[in-house]
């Protein structure tokens, strides 16, 4: 399905996270701002989605707060930091959603689709169907597709999937170059 062409500010780009707005530290968590690192274009990137997208928001499982690795005030203060330089390089980050549960069962741990209804609450004009999730994990792709949305898999630290795949529409070695196919789809 080509959703390039249907993209307008009537539309919602969830995003993960690790893998997708900052470098993942594979096997570890960012719990500080100190090791909080974009992905290469990633600021330029949320720039342009900025102009395209109606909502952006963010939906992030965080396990580490859980654990005890770091506390919600550090992810907060990542957070903030993030969202005010996303604005700095004139992008937006409507809300960020985080889960911090330790089970798998809970609600809002992606796949489960707690954080997107919480979206829907907050922004009540978010239609699931004219909305886009973009992550890195199988999980990620999954919650996109429990809640009827077009899935962007990155490849940032995973194996591409064969596609045609049940879960995965397209798929990109990271959100720049996402970006560039979007903006190359709307200039045709």
């Amino acid at each position: 399905m080509n959703i390039q062409a249907q993209i307008d500010n009537s539309w919602t780009l969830f995003l993960d996270r690790d893998g997708v707005i900052n470098e993942e530290i594979v096997g570890s968590y960012v719990t500080n701002w100190d090791e909080f690192v974009f992905c290469e274009g990633g600021l330029r990137a949320l720039g342009q989605l900025s102009e395209l997208f109606g909502r952006i928001v963010v939906v992030t499982n965080q396990r580490g707060v859980g654990k005890g690795i770091m506390s919600i005030e550090d992810l907060k203060n990542i957070h903030q930091n993030m969202t005010a330089q996303v604005a700095t390089e004139g992008g937006r980050i409507d809300k960020v959603y985080v889960c911090t549960a330790l089970e798998d069962n809970d609600h809002n741990r992606k796949p489960n689709t707690g954080m997107a209804i919480q979206a829907k609450e907050d922004f009540p004009e978010i239609d699931f169907k004219r909305s886009v999730i973009v992550g890195n994990s199988i999980s990620d792709m999954e919650f996109g597709k429990r809640m009827g949305m077009h899935t962007v898999f990155l490849t940032s630290v995973r194996k591409p999937f064969t596609l045609p795949h049940d879960l995965v529409d397209e798929q990109f070695p990271s959100l720049q170059m996402w970006v560039k196919s979007l903006v190359v789809q709307a200039v045709e």
